[in-house]
């Protein structure tokens, strides 16, 4: 059992492969946090905690005269409200009595095999051939009746522990939740430690940024409805001088697609404190009697081998636990065209034929429809939200068309945008209180378009009406599933104004209901997320979609760094990237080494190639057909940092058995009479031999990472070149 309890010490330890979790049910049966790091067989670690009279810290009544324990110094696993702990609250609850209180003790723990699951959320998942367990612990505040249910999943061999968190009225008098956390970790000292979040914006999401923790509250957030681009729902907590390759990192990775909220307070007595979990930004949701609400998970990691080891944890757990689509593990994923930058909406099925047929030139097995094919869609100021054939464009039908593709033996994708609505459609003339506004004010437009109540069952059942009428009506592989804005004017007209402050969580909930009906229902589709690119990369978004859209910036450049900053948390293989006409003075080969770091395919117009340029894109198309073991199922190296300065951005993949490895380089800074560059491996087995890209000359492990491989300086700007190492057995 992964979990133990020690009945003498009171303490639950949580134990992986590499780590352990320690809490004890503490002085007047306060839930304390003792240990989260490698593994420890001690079966009580709060030796740690050293008690003081700390003046002006406020102590529990039931302490007494003694005054050396106060909540304001205790680390703990689910921090109180209004009970002395002036640091960041795991929760913010009014009572039935309008008072705002939660003095939760521990009341009851249970352990239980298996992975607990949400009912109302995704969530992490696990395998016949996990050893996955879960620890329930019950808190209880006597007055209020309010009952918080802490969930712990361990999953043994992955090296992951998750946390989620569930609020029941058990009270007689309704409650209004305004803040819950579903993380809450307290370390005794953090001065020393650094957070390392993925900010961004449209175009350049996921950048990287490492800050010292100091006496603030350090805010990573979105309030815009989704996850967004300027944000990621993702932090990483780690030793000052830790590296790639070396030192104590601690991975947070939530699983929530709306608005989010992570903390880092570093207090006055250099404690540490992170909490995670939805938004408190107009958030207020009530619990009647007997109601429960649930938080989102969140998945936690930690290494003392630096970001590398724990990127590998998090890549290695995200593709086998995360989403059940047959297309992670089992189905190699096509090469594809999409028609967007090809043609934007103006196209019709003649059009998409001939793009088609000149694709299969370039080795491409399937073409997508993207925007502008159904209602009355020749721009972006009508026609979201009508869910038929715009049978001007598509004159054959859809059913035709798709047939049309099929027979150039190639496979058929579509584009959605379901959550949004053109206020110029047959939908919203039909229903306009479907649509996000406030009444009396007019709605904030944003891409010409408003943004659908998706809280309201109705809207939900439209959308599953119409896009399941649509998927089942012809041979459908692929589905882009996109949303382009952010929201605004929070209101639904289906709510009372008193639980107005419940609209951003419900919309999240009918969204995942949507996508359950949706998604789930078509194992044989391939679907992939989008948001004006990567607005909502997320791993709830990844636990529906095998794939989602980096970002709408294609040029390859611009990508470097998109990539490195993604793949902190995210593997490759979720990572859709293609190749476009971005980027005018790159040579199309750099384009295409850029795009094997993630799913690969093409956003141009195939038909505009020459007949030397489609046989250069087969090329790179069978290239990533060959190393598709190794870039969707190895472990990725980050070589060099984009961000620093430096003539080149590298990255490695190696196979798990050390056999084979793809080694990509991009020179992005060529300078006159410069230095030899080298550019060092990662991940190879020392003492084993490797040729390089077929090389009779083989060179050792140990040369590779250490001395490493020069670089031609003789090569045209914006060059790359990949090395593909085989182990001599």
């Amino acid at each position: 059992m992964a979990i133990l309890f020690n009945e003498k010490a009171k303490t639950l330890t949580l134990h992986t492969k590499n780590t352990s979790y320690q809490m004890k049910i503490g002085n007047l049966n306060y839930l304390l946090h003792l240990y989260y790091g490698p593994s420890i067989k001690d079966p009580d670690m709060s030796y740690q905690i050293m008690q003081y009279d700390r003046g002006f810290s406020g102590n529990p009544y039931e302490s007494r005269n003694a005054r050396t324990f106060s909540l304001d110094a205790q680390p703990q696993e689910f921090s109180t409200q209004q009970q002395g702990d002036f640091r960041t609250a795991s929760i913010e609850v009014v009572n039935g009595d309008g008072s705002y209180s939660f003095h939760g003790k521990a009341a009851d723990y249970r352990i239980v095999r298996g992975k607990y699951k949400l009912d109302t959320l995704p969530s992490v998942f696990d395998r016949d051939k996990d050893t996955a367990d879960t620890l329930e612990v019950t808190l209880l505040d006597p007055v209020s009746h309010v009952q918080v249910t802490l969930l712990y999943g361990v999953f043994e061999e992955a090296d992951i522990i998750t946390r989620a968190v569930k609020v029941t009225n058990q009270g007689d008098r309704p409650i209004h939740l305004k803040k819950i956390m579903s993380l809450c970790l307290d370390f005794l000292n953090g001065a020393h430690m650094d957070l390392v979040s993925l900010p961004g914006r449209y175009g350049q999401e996921r950048q990287v940024e490492r800050q010292h923790m100091t006496h603030h509250i350090h805010t990573i957030g979105s309030v815009r409805g989704s996850s967004s681009h300027q944000q990621n729902p993702f932090v990483i907590l780690c030793d000052r001088e830790a590296t790639e390759d070396y030192g104590s990192c601690y991975g947070f990775s939530l699983m929530y697609s709306g608005n989010f909220l992570a903390e880092a307070e570093l207090d006055q007595y250099d404690q540490l404190r992170l909490v995670m979990g939805i938004h408190p930004k107009q958030f207020s949701y009530e619990l009647r009697p007997g109601d429960t609400f649930e938080g989102p998970e969140v998945v936690m990691a930690f290494t003392t081998h630096g970001f590398t080891a724990l990127s590998h944890i998090y890549h290695d757990f995200y593709r086998s636990n995360l989403c059940r689509s047959k297309f992670v593990q089992d189905v190699e994923r096509p090469v594809l065209i999409n028609s967007w930058e090809a043609a934007f909406m103006n196209f019709d099925d003649v059009k998409l034929v001939e793009i088609a047929k000149a694709a299969r030139n370039m080795g491409v097995d399937l073409l997508v429809m993207d925007d502008g094919w159904f209602g009355k869609r020749d721009d972006d100021n009508s026609g979201l939200g009508d869910w038929y054939v715009n049978e001007n464009k598509i004159r054959c039908g859809l059913h035709r068309l798709v047939e049309q593709i099929n027979d150039l033996d190639m496979k058929f994708g579509i584009w959605f945008e379901p959550e949004m609505v053109s206020e110029d459609s047959d939908l919203y003339r039909a229903h306009p209180e479907w649509a996000m506004e406030i009444p009396g004010r007019h709605g904030v437009r944003s891409r010409n378009q408003l943004a659908l109540d998706m809280s309201r069952k109705e809207v939900q059942d439209y959308l599953i009406e119409k896009i399941n009428a649509i998927l089942d009506d012809a041979n459908i592989y692929y589905v882009k599933w996109d949303i382009n804005r952010s929201l605004a004017d929070i209101w639904s007209n289906a709510l009372p104004p008193e639980r107005q402050g419940e609209v951003y969580h419900r919309y999240i909930l009918g969204l995942y209901r949507v996508m359950d009906e949706i998604i789930l229902t078509h194992p044989d589709i391939l679907f992939e997320g989008c948001s004006g690119g990567g607005g909502r990369f997320d791993p709830a978004m990844l636990s529906y979609y095998p794939q989602y859209w980096v970002s709408d910036n294609n040029n390859p450049i611009d990508r470097l760094k998109l990539h490195y900053g993604t793949s902190f948390v995210y593997p490759t293989s979720a990572m859709g990237a293609h190749i476009s006409d971005s980027g005018r003075f790159v040579p199309l080969e750099t384009k295409a080494v850029v795009a094997m770091c993630g799913t690969f395919g093409y956003e141009l117009d195939a038909t505009h190639l020459s007949r030397k340029e489609q046989k250069i894109c087969k090329k790179q198309s069978d290239l990533f057909r060959k190393y598709y073991h190794i870039t969707f199922r190895g472990d990725f190296y980050r070589l060099t940092n984009p961000f620093e300065p430096g003539n080149m951005t590298a990255w490695q993949h190696v196979t798990k058995d050390k056999k084979e490895s793809l080694l990509s380089v991009v020179v992005t800074n060529l300078t006159c009479n410069g230095p030899q560059e080298y550019v060092r491996a990662k991940g190879l087995i020392p003492d084993a031999m490797y040729s390089v890209n077929g090389s009779k000359e083989t060179r050792s492990g140990a040369a590779l990472m250490n001395a490493g491989i020069p670089i031609n300086r003789e090569v045209p700007e914006y060059s790359a070149f990949q090395f593909y190492l085989v182990r001599e057995d």
